[in-house]
C-alpha cells in the first residue's frame, strides 16, 4: 500500500466536510460512523483525504478509506489481515478484492468494522 503524502489535518477537516456535505443524507449518516469506527479501532490515527475521499494514516502508513454511494458504504482496503480477523461475519458482505460494501437499508456492523480495522493496525505495526 502507497504511503499517503502527510497534509496537515487543518486542510483535511474542510476537504472532509465537503466531501460529507455532498453526500445525500442516508451514506452521510453510513460516512460519518464508519469514520468514527475507524478513528475509535485505532487511536493515534490522523485523518486524510486522498482518492477524493475521507480516512485516516496510521504510522505514516493507509490505515483505511470509506465512501458512500447510493446504496451502500464502502470500506477501503480489504486486507489478508483484514479478512482473517473478519471471518465469517463477512460473508453477509459484498466484497471486491480491495473493498467491503455495507448496504445502507440495514445496521452498519460497526463492531465488525473496529476489528477489521484493528487488524489492519497490526498489519501495518508487524510491516515495521
Amino acid at each position: 500500500m502507497p504511503r499517503s503524502p502527510k497534509v496537515p489535518a487543518a486542510s483535511v477537516a474542510p476537504k472532509v466536510r465537503a466531501y460529507l456535505a455532498a453526500l445525500p443524507p442516508a451514506p452521510r449518516r453510513a460516512v460519518k460512523a464508519l469514520l468514527a469506527a475507524i478513528k475509535a479501532a485505532a487511536p493515534g490515527a490522523e485523518p486524510v483525504f486522498s482518492y477524493g475521499i475521507p480516512g485516516f494514516r496510521y504510522q505514516g502508513k493507509v490505515l483505511a478509506w470509506c465512501a458512500g454511494w447510493r446504496e451502500h458504504a464502502s470500506v477501503y482496503p480489504l486486507t489478508a489481515g483484514m479478512r482473517a480477523a473478519a471471518g465469517p461475519a463477512l460473508a453477509k458482505f459484498a466484497t471486491a478484492k480491495g473493498t467491503t460494501r455495507f448496504p445502507l437499508d440495514a445496521p452498519l456492523p460497526l463492531p465488525l468494522v473496529r476489528k477489521m480495522v484493528r487488524a489492519r493496525a497490526a498489519e501495518i505495526r508487524a510491516a515495521r
